[in-house]
């Protein structure tokens, strides 16, 4: 007969306390004409290049800015009568 073998279960792993995430950072927006400007341009590309009316975000996913970003050329362009309010979207005049 064989005899049998004790066999110790190796030691569990202590369980690790989970990550404390880091608190997003807000966009910082430098609100000056200039900047402000630049915004209002690459909203209206944005515009221009999908030649349809786009929700917010999209605008922020095609010119690659901030949502805040955005709403601040949305208000220069709205001011020069560039855009307009479609269904809740924006598009060019």
């Amino acid at each position: 007969m064989t005899e049998k073998k004790e066999v110790k279960a190796a030691p569990k792993a202590a369980k690790k306390a989970p990550a404390k995430k880091a608190p997003a950072k807000k966009a910082v927006v430098a609100v000056n004409a200039e900047n402000v400007g630049f915004k209002a341009g690459d909203v209206y590309n944005a515009l221009a290049a999908e030649d349809k009316a786009l929700s917010v975000t999209e605008i922020a996913k095609a010119a690659n800015i901030s949502t805040e970003e955005v709403y601040l050329g949305i208000g220069w362009l709205f001011k020069e009568g560039k855009v307009k309010g479609e269904e809740g979207k924006v598009a060019l005049a």
